[in-house]
Order: structure tokens, then sequence, then C-alpha cells
């Protein structure tokens, strides 16, 4: 066999290869986002441009989650946290719109004790997506019917499911407070 049939076979055997291997690590990499990131991923795919934004989007929330100092609460501020709560929700019988905006407070009062920044409340969730991913709609309905009960537009109804949301998010942020990810090489 000659030199120039010879790589004619190899070339094409070895572009074929590379193009395996390439599009084998971008599923990988898809696989693991959508691992990570639970409804988020499909959230964050379908208001981007494009998928390969989407996923730009998911990799620099990931590398600023990890720039974070997210921290553990110590049993006491757990204790207290939980004291809270409780007192929230009593008071959700006498006043619920009340207790609506002090679930939302203490949850970001939480949050900031944590280590995530809560200054912006879109930023807020794309630092709680990286970990908090599944159960971030939850916060996202929650703080919709907060909203409305700051006009005084929410039902009793829609005030009681904020409340169930708003205590998903609080009861992650407060029992996941050892798995912290450590930054990537």
């Amino acid at each position: 066999m000659s030199t120039g049939t010879l790589l004619a076979i190899i070339i094409p055997v070895v572009v074929v290869i590379a193009l395996i291997a390439v599009v084998a690590s971008q599923l990988m990499r898809r696989r693991k986002l959508r691992e990570r990131f639970g409804p988020e991923y499909e959230r964050t795919v379908d208001n981007a441009d494009n998928r390969s934004d989407a996923e730009r989007d998911l990799k620099a929330r990931e590398k600023r989650h990890d720039s974070l100092d997210i921290r553990p609460l110590d049993s006491g501020a757990k204790d207290r946290y939980t004291r809270d709560w409780a007192g929230v929700q009593e008071d959700f019988v006498d006043h619920p719109e009340g207790a609506v905006h002090d679930a939302d407070r203490l949850v970001t009062s939480l949050m900031n004790e944590r280590g995530y920044p809560t200054q912006d409340f879109e930023q807020q969730l794309k630092d709680l997506s990286v970990e908090h991913g599944r159960t971030l709609e939850h916060y996202r309905a929650a703080h919709d019917v907060d909203a409305l009960s700051m006009r005084h537009q929410a039902t009793t109804e829609q005030l009681r499911g904020a409340m169930v949301h708003y205590r998903v998010l609080f009861d992650e942020l407060l029992s996941d407070g050892g798995r912290r990810r450590h930054a990537r090489a």
C-alpha cells in the first residue's frame, strides 16, 4: 500500500475519531450541567438565544459560586433560625401577608448568613441555582406571591402556598450547610 493511500485512510479515520471525541465531550458536559442544575438547566436554555450561551451562563454561575464563601451554620444559628421560622408560621394565622414578608426576610437573612450575596434578587437566583437548582422554582413562586401581597393582591391560598414554597428553600439552606464545594483546579 502506498503512502498516499495509507494517508487517505488514516486522515479521515483520525478526523472521525476527533469529531466523536468532541461530541462525546459536549454531551458529557451537558449531562453534568443538567444533573447539577436540575430544572434550572432547561429554564436557562429556554431563556437563552442558544444552548451554547445558556451553558456558558451556567458555567459562569458555577465559577462565581466557587468564589463565594458559602459556609455552614453552627448549631446555635440553626436553632435560632428554626425558632424564628416557627414564629413566622404562627403569625401566619392572624397576619398572613406580614408572615409571608417575614418569611422572605428570614430566607434572605439565612442566605446572607450562609454567605450568599443578597442585594439583587436575580443574582440571588443565579447564585442559588448552582447548589439549589431543584428548589429554586419554589423561591421564585414564593417571591412572586410576596410581590403580589405588597400590593394586597394575593389571596390567602396564594399566601399559604408562598409559605410552603419558602419553607422548601429554607429547610434546604438550613440543613445543607456542610456540603460546601471546593473550587476546582
